[in-house]
């Protein structure tokens, strides 16, 4: 295995994962709030569930986001 090719590709996907999140995130949050089933000020738990291919890997990570 090459490390730096796997180093790279997997920053790149993570950056991906992580851009693409935060736009759709923000997206249904806006459209929540402007549609009324959201005032604004709500704390929303939040999870992700990331799978990988090939080597039964399951990781997942939840939290909270606070719209203060």
């Amino acid at each position: 295995m090459n490390e730096d090719v796997f180093n790279s590709s997997l920053r790149g996907f993570l950056k991906k994962v992580g851009i693409t999140s935060q736009r759709e995130i923000e997206k249904a949050v806006r459209d929540a709030v402007a549609s009324g089933r959201l005032k604004g000020s709500e704390k929303l738990p939040a999870k992700m569930v990331l799978t990988l291919g090939g080597v039964s890997f399951t990781h997942e990570i939840s939290g909270e986001i606070d719209l203060g």
